[in-house]
């Protein structure tokens, strides 16, 4: 494959996932709204149904996504990339005529067997380029998934009073056949006109994946970052309120936070790129989960609505700095074959942190919202101190870093 469609893939894959993170987030953060036109009104029960719908998806998905893996190592990600987004078109046009929450629920859950598209647009691009452009390639991919959560919800927002909530569905589905008609055109399989590859049996992949050196710590700090990375959620506007801003005021600056974090996080994965052609990954990591860890505390020690605002732009750019680094090294360990499915697994380290973390957060949030940043602070300490001690850290750049991990890893894995 030539430079220029190499570059084109990966540009086609990051804008894919951008528009597609875009549509997730326009209409889902107003799922509560959503559950109640449909005739709901008790709010515990309006709270369960949005937990439940919005678990639904990522809790199958985490369970499938190294299953989808193994297909697409061997028939290509384009493919599945594609079929995954039909789905999203499907079943988000069927959320706009939904008449009760449990059917809400089915369609989130019927769509986490198909979903995982996310994982596949960093495979495709990171198949696309050398391994030496490998990080790069990556962190455009996760910029754009990170640049469609800051979007969405301010489109949504903007949609919602003109169109109507069932119908912002229906313009969600216009975002992801966008996302699916740009890959189907654009993007060109790596692999294009070959045969399927010739496989080895799940079973035996799997295990030989996880074997890799380096790569099941990978997943524990994939894992461990998105942890941290999502317990915001069910406690920041409450802290909003409790630092002084008015009651009326705490949604709108709840959302300007959240989106001040998804940008910096954005340009975080664009940095590790960067910083990675002149720092090893293992420093890039610890540098980045440590300087999370400092502005966390700095929000449990000093709130104030200004201090938080900066403290969420530097813990935004430093974990998804230290996140993306940590997709990069653990790309690198993965043989041709096994690529999508290492991804895939990946994923599901990624889905259960996102599906754990809120639970936790809002159940020790009870007895107080700062002991939840109190114990981000410890589990990035934590994750600093495991990076430092157990990740190799190979003389040379960052490029010789994911050689040498490639190289340490069997050829037949």
């Amino acid at each position: 494959m030539d430079a220029r469609q190499s570059q084109r893939n990966v540009l086609t894959a990051a804008a894919a996932g951008c528009i597609g993170f875009t549509g997730f987030t326009l209409v889902m953060p107003f799922l509560p709204f959503y559950i109640a036109e449909l005739g709901t009104t008790d709010l515990s029960e309006i709270a369960m149904w949005t937990g439940l719908t919005l678990g639904a998806t990522p809790t199958v998905t985490a369970f499938v996504a190294p299953l989808w893996g193994r297909i697409g190592d061997r028939y290509g990600s384009k493919l599945l990339v594609i079929r995954s987004l039909i789905a999203f078109v499907l079943t988000n046009t069927a959320m706009a005529f939904v008449t009760a929450p449990w059917q809400l629920l089915a369609l989130r859950a019927l769509l986490g067997l198909f979903a995982g598209y996310g994982a596949l647009t960093i495979s495709m691009a990171a198949e696309s380029v050398p391994r030496a452009r490998m990080a790069h390639a990556i962190g455009m991919v996760q910029t754009g998934h990170r640049l469609g959560p800051a979007f969405g919800p301010v489109i949504g927002g903007l949609l919602a009073p003109l169109v109507g909530l069932r119908n912002a569905f229906l313009v969600a589905s216009a975002f992801y056949a966008a996302a699916m008609l740009l890959i189907l055109v654009v993007y060109v399989e790596p692999r294009a006109g070959k045969e399927p590859r010739k496989m080895r049996g799940g079973r035996e992949v799997f295990a030989q994946i996880l074997k890799l050196p380096g790569f099941a710590l990978a997943l524990m700090m994939i894992f461990g970052l998105q942890t941290v990375d999502r317990s915001f959620g069910p406690v920041l506007p409450l802290y909003v309120s409790q630092v002084g801003v008015e009651a009326a005021r705490v949604p709108i600056v709840s959302g300007v936070l959240f989106s001040l974090s998804a940008v910096s996080a954005a340009f975080g994965a664009f940095l590790a790129g960067r910083l990675l052609q002149r720092q090893s990954a293992k420093r890039v990591i610890v540098v980045g989960t440590l300087t999370a860890a400092v502005a966390m505390f700095t929000i449990v020690i000093a709130p104030s609505l200004w201090l938080v605002a900066l403290s969420m732009v530097v813990i935004g750019a430093a974990i998804g700095t230290a996140t993306t680094t940590v997709y990069a090294v653990a790309g690198s360990l993965l043989p041709a074959d096994a690529h999508a499915t290492g991804f895939g697994l990946m994923t599901t380290a990624n889905l259960m942190g996102l599906a754990i973390s809120p639970v936790v957060a809002g159940f020790i949030g009870g007895s107080g919202l700062r002991i939840v940043f109190v114990a981000d602070v410890f589990l990035l300490l934590v994750l600093g101190a495991i990076a430092a001690k157990r990740m190799a850290s190979p003389p040379g750049s960052s490029a010789a870093l994911l050689d040498g991990a490639r190289a340490d890893a069997s050829p037949e894995a």
